[in-house]
């Protein structure tokens, strides 16, 4: 959103304002205002006039401006109703030369996950990438996978969903039991040198406001756990999280412990050099599994998990 825009929106929030009040504190023409507030108008924001002046009183309930509005997050949200895949998407700007963007769609039409591995992406879900230059050399890029597993594990739970996350990219429901349906998926990517990172983007697919038929088998949704689910909030909540975990990478490993549904399982992981299999004990910086075998401990840095049940 634009950045006056934004400045408008924000005072319209405080209560009614007069156009004069309003383009004085702004330093901009009352024209200027009355042309950003039709445009807040065409973007769904509901904006009263009345004696006082303007009065936001609604909110669209998703969309670009809807979750830009009281993000505390410095993002730039590019929205679309529909789109192939937002990771491809965010990779194009990332070749723009952009940077803080998330590419938010209310539905995919070509999502994909880890292994090219179908992912359904109905309208009402959370479909989004956040693309960033983190100054880190390539082979830290793992921690923000664990990041954006914390983030949207701690925002589900807010919402009265006993998340978990399960190693190294997907955040689980038990379903009571001992299996479990499959919440959130995440897909990283990234560009760099030998020593630094170009870019990164990590790609969230949200199942939330999605009913059951709409799935692909295993899966589970927040309308399914607790019914509708706030988009605009939830996806504020998970963005506000992941900028904090992405300042801060120390923290990430110790809240990803705290969530995890993977470590005391025995697993197996399919690794290129073969399984392994035995008890998840630890996960070391920046995300490497830690298997202990009982000949060993291996540590595994990728791989597709798998918990198995005990022996």
């Amino acid at each position: 959103m634009q950045e006056t825009r934004h400045r408008v929106l924000d005072a319209l929030s405080e209560g009614p304002v007069s156009g004069p009040d309003l383009a004085e504190r702004l330093d901009i023409s009352r024209a200027a205002i009355w042309k950003h507030v039709e445009a807040l108008r065409e973007d769904g924001f509901t904006i009263e006039s009345g004696d006082d002046g303007y009065e936001l009183t609604d909110v669209p309930e998703f969309g670009g401006p809807a979750v830009e509005f009281g993000l505390d997050a410095p993002f730039t949200i590019e929205y679309h109703d529909s789109i192939p895949s937002t990771n491809s998407r965010a990779r194009e700007l990332a070749d723009e030369g952009e940077s803080d963007v998330v590419v938010l769609a209310d539905e995919q039409t070509g999502g994909r996950g880890r292994l090219d591995r179908e992912w359904s992406s109905p309208s009402g879900g959370i479909w989004l990438s956040v693309l960033f230059r983190p100054e880190v050399p390539p082979a830290q890029t793992p921690v923000f996978t664990l990041a954006a597993a914390v983030a949207v594990t701690r925002a589900a739970r807010e919402a009265g969903v006993d998340a978990r996350i399960k190693w190294p990219n997907d955040v689980l429901v038990p379903d009571g039991d001992g299996e479990s349906s499959k919440l959130v998926g995440i897909l990283t990517e990234m560009e760099g040198e030998a020593d630094r990172v170009s870019w990164v983007v990590v790609g969230m697919g949200i199942n939330a406001n999605v009913d059951a038929a709409e799935l692909v088998p295993d899966a589970t949704s927040l309308r399914e756990q607790v019914g509708d689910v706030d988009r605009r909030v939830f996806t504020q909540r998970v963005l506000e999280e992941f900028d904090a975990l992405r300042a801060d990478p120390e923290s990430v490993l110790p809240a990803w412990r705290d969530l995890s549904a993977t470590l005391g399982q025995r697993v197996r992981v399919e690794t290129p050099g073969g399984d392994v299999v035995g008890e998840a004990v630890d996960v070391e910086f920046p995300g490497s599994l830690i298997v202990d075998t009982e000949e060993e401990r291996v540590r595994v840095t990728a791989g597709d998990c798998e918990h198995l049940r005990p022996v």
